[in-house]
C-alpha cells in the first residue's frame, strides 16, 4: 500500500476513535477496526501514552494484529511517516495528530496483513 492510500479498515478506525461520546482509544479504536473485538478490553490501558515502552497506542495496537516477523518494518515505516513512535514525543511535536496516527497505523497493517 502507498503512503497516501487509505483502506476501508483505516477510515473506520478513525470514525470509532472520533465518534462521540468517545468510546475507544487510539490503540482500541485500531484493534475495532479490525474486527478483534477480543484485543479492545486489553487494549483499553494503552491510550495517552500509556502503551508498553510510551509507544504510540495505534502502533501498539497495530503490532498486536501482525505477525512479529513484521513488527521492525511496521516500527519503522510508521517512524518514517510520523516522525516518531513514541506517543509523548509525537504529541508535544505537534506534527501528526492522534486521528493521523490511527490511520496511518490501520494502513499499515491493511499493507502487512
Amino acid at each position: 500500500m502507498l503512503p497516501t492510500e487509505t483502506c476501508m479498515e483505516s477510515d473506520k478506525a478513525v470514525s470509532l476513535f472520533g465518534a462521540v461520546p468517545k468510546k475507544y482509544n487510539c490503540a482500541q479504536s485500531v484493534a475495532k477496526a479490525f474486527g478483534r473485538d477480543d484485543l479492545v478490553a486489553v487494549l483499553k490501558a494503552c491510550g495517552g501514552g500509556q502503551a508498553e515502552g510510551g509507544l504510540c497506542g495505534a502502533l501498539h495496537a497495530a503490532l498486536h494484529l501482525l505477525r512479529e516477523d513484521k513488527w521492525e518494518t511496521v516500527k519503522e515505516q510508521f517512524q518514517n511517516r510520523v516522525g516518531n513512535a513514541l506517543c509523548r514525543t509525537i504529541r508535544k511535536e505537534g506534527k501528526t495528530p492522534c486521528t493521523e496516527c490511527v490511520r496511518i497505523a490501520a494502513d499499515l497493517v491493511a499493507g502487512s496483513s
